[in-house]
């Protein structure tokens, strides 16, 4: 009797740890599936960050980063991972994932934005544009007047550059540099660049500056 209950004992224990086997490898199976998923679902996010960098480095006319080799289903396994708990290192590249994302979103906020006078409104922007030309075609202009004093300028000249040179080249300054720096990086359509605005500040500002200079030396006189 002695033996068959030894027996008995030792196939319940048995039974015991059979069992507890199958629960454990059966947690360990769900924990390795859990991990795969975590991985596949990391490397899509890698994948489309990547496009997405690959994209604004294209706008801005950077060349293309070499592309990362996918996750195969042949990749080794994370649960051998041999510089730690794989759960660990899968959460830690989790959060540099995120990092990444919001750097992206930075980015493009960034890239959203023109090189030039990046918080103004497009419209504050034309004019501060077109102004800072006008000033530029004034300047030019006195530089004339002061040519045509001395005898280096006809009149009929002057005056050509005056009512018409100046503010066209000024005007078209403008219009350069509101479409060359003016621009988002990731515009797909030309920036607003108020063509009769500027049209009006340039034909208007140097002729009447003119005036204002003459009025001015007859003022001193």
């Amino acid at each position: 009797m002695s033996t068959f209950a030894e027996y008995a004992a030792a196939v319940r224990q048995l039974s015991v740890q059979v069992r507890e086997g199958e629960r454990g490898a059966a947690a360990e199976a769900e924990r390795r599936r859990r991990l795969h998923g975590g991985v596949a679902q990391l490397g899509q996010r890698l994948a489309a960050q990547g496009h997405r960098l690959d994209q604004l480095g294209t706008a801005i006319g950077a060349p293309p980063a070499a592309a990362a080799p996918a996750a195969t289903p042949d990749a080794p396994d994370p649960a051998t991972d041999a510089e730690g708990d794989p759960v660990v290192v899968l959460e830690e590249a989790g959060r540099l994932a995120d990092e990444a994302e919001l750097r992206t979103r930075q980015v493009e906020a960034l890239a959203a934005r023109p090189e030039l006078l990046p918080t103004w409104s497009p419209a504050a922007r034309a004019v501060a544009v077109y102004v800072a030309c006008a000033a530029a075609g004034v300047l030019l202009m006195l530089v004339l007047v002061v040519a045509s004093g001395v005898g280096l300028v006809s009149g009929f000249t002057l005056g050509a550059w005056i009512c018409a040179g100046l503010p066209v080249l000024s005007f078209a300054a403008g219009w350069l540099i509101l479409g060359r720096w003016g621009r988002p990086a990731l515009a797909t359509v030309d920036p607003p660049r108020f063509v009769p605005l500027g049209f009006v500040i340039c034909v208007a500002l140097v002729p009447t500056a003119y005036c204002a200079s003459l009025l001015l030396v007859r003022f001193l006189r």
